[in-house]
């Protein structure tokens, strides 16, 4: 078997199960064979090991059975770096990365990483800003041993990582910017029930009947963790956006915005707190 022959057999396993079989079915070679994509376009004549061949049917029937693409290498790229990623974290999405780029035109020395899963915020948060102190808080054990993993293998050791939920495990701390990217999924919407979201955990998903559970936890209690001219950043789902911004203002909050996604979504919305009561 060469590697042009396994990738075109990869493709016919998976062009029934996902829309991007050709991609996919590269990642999952790759993987399992250690050659890059450019090399298997480059060489495709390249002999295959028995060993990568048995491991790349593995990792296809996997795929064929629904699980993401990401589980089954381990791994997903997300702004200028690669994430380790198992299944108690949630799949680093595009996204996020406009949660990140908005909150980085707010400078801050004491960052607070709320439900931080893969670690994927704080860590790109560290990334930008070295010298910062960043909090990380997930009430997952697993998730945190992910990020925790992930910190240390790509230079954010700094980064405080701590068990518990939402607020309680920083008491009486304030920070200068607050970032979450929580559960925002209503308990009836058929979402996490169908595609690659099917494999991903529950908990970081829904978020109860409304769907803006978890948001409105975050913002309530924000004030008491934020200094005075502090920020918070929150991404939500494309149609939450209205209600976030109605519930920034009555928890007094002040410049209230949402910015949008890459498909015209109001994706990201945040607000200065005055420090005022």
């Amino acid at each position: 078997m060469t590697l042009g022959e396994a990738r075109q057999y990869g493709v016919q396993c998976l062009q029934a199960v996902s829309p991007s079989a050709a991609a996919d079915a590269e990642h999952l070679l790759e993987k399992a064979s250690g050659a890059s994509r450019l090399r298997m376009r480059s060489h495709p004549e390249a002999a295959l090991a028995p060993s990568a061949w048995q491991a790349f049917e593995a990792l296809l029937a996997r795929r064929a059975g629904g699980e993401p693409v990401a589980y089954c290498v381990g791994e997903r790229g997300f702004m200028d770096f690669t994430l380790s990623i198992d299944a108690a974290v949630l799949i680093p999405r595009p996204e996020t990365e406009l949660l990140i780029t908005t909150a980085l035109n707010c400078p801050s020395a004491h960052i607070l990483d709320l439900g931080t899963g893969s670690g994927c915020i704080a860590i790109a948060m560290a990334r930008a800003w070295p010298s910062a102190q960043i909090v990380a808080v997930d009430q997952c054990a697993q998730a945190l041993a992910c990020a925790r993993h992930n910190a240390e293998r790509l230079g954010a050791e700094a980064i405080q990582f701590k068990q518990g939920n939402w607020y309680a495990p920083v008491n009486g701390t304030r920070f200068d910017l607050i970032l979450a990217n929580p559960p925002y999924i209503a308990d009836a919407e058929p979402h996490p029930d169908h595609g690659d979201a099917r494999f991903e955990p529950r908990a970081a998903l829904r978020a109860g009947p409304t769907g803006l559970e978890a948001i409105s936890a975050i913002i309530q209690a924000a004030p008491q963790h934020l200094q005075a001219g502090g920020w918070i950043w929150l991404e939500h789902g494309y149609r939450q956006a209205e209600a976030v911004r109605a519930q920034l203002t009555r928890n007094g909050f002040n410049q209230v915005t949402t910015h949008t996604d890459l498909a015209g979504h109001e994706r990201v919305s945040g607000a200065q707190w005055s420090g005022l009561p």
